[in-house]
């Protein structure tokens, strides 16, 4: 049975990729990006790391998932990987992925994010947390759906999927109803960062340089 604290907890994976294959992934990603322009259009789109990239973090990822499972038990996977890029003045706004389909696994647990090259300022990954009821829908899910019995379910706003609807800026009323206390983090390149997928959180602007990232879905057993 899925607990609630899974879908709430963070928990970071020192050394989640060596310095041998940080570099192998900027060059990688150098190559991919020089000879096809490849880059995200907008800001926080996501899109899919090349197969040498995927193949080098399934291998962190495989390596990484007992230190995971010590907060999230749960989580059996992770979905394919994406990348994606900051410059100065972009960031990921707060929002929360919330879990879109908990009767069906593999279900969306969490995420996990590494960074691959930190922004020279700014670009810092945070989460943040509250005691409000309106991020919250009043829906419980529980055995039927593989979760302990009486499980509440957040709202979601989460990356929006295409180019006309990828900005969340303005908060939604639940949203902006809730106090909350925020967390920045320090994790630097090559440290993993998993959080639940009720987690709010999001990516401060960037104030120069560059941020580049790779993310993905942490599922349970399907």
């Amino acid at each position: 049975m899925i607990h609630i604290s899974e879908t709430l907890a963070l928990q970071t994976v020192e050394e989640f990729l060596t310095p041998d294959e940080l570099s192998q992934l900027r060059k990688i990603m150098d190559v991919e990006q020089r000879s096809t322009g490849w880059t995200p259009r907008f800001q926080a789109e996501v899109l899919p790391a090349p197969a040498a990239a995927q193949e080098i973090l399934g291998f962190a990822t495989e390596r990484a998932l007992s230190a995971i499972r010590r907060s999230m038990p749960s989580i059996g996977a992770a979905a394919p990987w994406g990348y994606t890029e900051l410059a100065p003045g972009a960031a990921v706004p707060t929002h929360l992925d919330g879990i879109p389909a908990p009767g069906t696994a593999p279900r969306r647990l969490g995420r996990l994010g590494v960074v691959l090259q930190d922004a020279e300022q700014g670009g810092e990954f945070y989460i943040e947390t509250t005691s409000g009821t309106s991020v919250w829908t009043g829906e419980v899910v529980g055995e039927a759906e593989g979760f302990l019995p009486g499980t509440p379910l957040t709202q979601r706003l989460p990356h929006a999927p295409s180019r006309d609807t990828h900005l969340h800026d303005s908060e939604p009323a639940w949203l902006r109803a809730a106090q909350r206390t925020r967390w920045i983090t320090d994790a630097g390149a090559g440290t993993g960062v998993a959080y639940g997928s009720q987690v709010i959180h999001g990516v401060l602007p960037v104030r120069a340089g560059l941020l580049r990232k790779f993310v993905t879905h942490l599922l349970d057993a399907p």
